[in-house]
């Protein structure tokens, strides 16, 4: 499974564009919440969206995707201000939440698919998979000084393994690589989604 990205199929292309766009959204809210100006909107919404994915390139050794293509941060600074355009009304309850889970299982494949390209072998792209998801929305919670999702306790970082590891299990089988895609994102989304609704959690620890 060691090809180029770009020969990975357009539906991973997709998810990294709806990834960076909806966690870009989910920075942004999180800077409306605290009634912000605009240019902590953009910065919420450009740190949220490529906070992971920069991880990823780091510990890859490979490019910073957003330092080689400005669409990113073109993408992340529309959201920033379609935000701050549009009614508040819009953005209220769990909004947030939701589009944080849409970013979740689109970037957990993307960063996974990325990892398997670049010839890292199942386990570490699938850790791959789950930092792409989770970095950008820790970075954004200890930003705005909001409780980490990592110390919620619904399925959070879950979802992404779900995702990451389904994508890199599919395509080890033979799967289609944008049929597993669409599958491995959907089931992160779903796990995610029950979490929101009906606080679907681990056990925790009890000493």
């Amino acid at each position: 499974m060691n090809l180029p990205l770009a020969q990975l199929g357009p539906a991973l292309v997709w998810l990294n564009i709806i990834g960076i766009a909806v966690f870009a959204a989910s920075g942004a809210l999180a800077a409306a919440r605290r009634q912000q100006n605009l240019v902590t909107f953009a910065f919420f919404a450009a740190i949220t969206s490529t906070g992971g994915g920069t991880v990823r390139d780091l510990l890859l050794d490979a490019p910073v995707f957003w330092m080689h293509d400005s669409g990113a941060i073109a993408v992340s600074l529309g959201m920033a201000v379609l935000v701050w355009v549009t009614p508040s009304w819009l953005w209220r309850g769990k909004a947030l939440d939701w589009f944080d889970a849409i970013g979740l299982a689109a970037y957990a494949v993307y960063g996974a698919a990325k990892a398997r390209s670049l010839g890292i072998p199942a386990l570490p792209a699938v850790v791959m998979g789950v930092v792409t998801a989770c970095m950008g929305g820790i970075i954004r919670d200890v930003l705005a000084g909001e409780p980490s999702i990592l110390l919620r306790p619904e399925i959070y970082v879950t979802a992404a393994a779900l995702a990451a590891a389904l994508y890199v299990g599919l395509g080890s089988l033979g799967v289609p690589m944008p049929l597993a895609a669409g599958i491995a994102a959907t089931a992160g989304f779903v796990l995610r989604a029950l979490a929101i609704t009906r606080g679907l959690a681990l056990p925790l620890y009890r000493g």
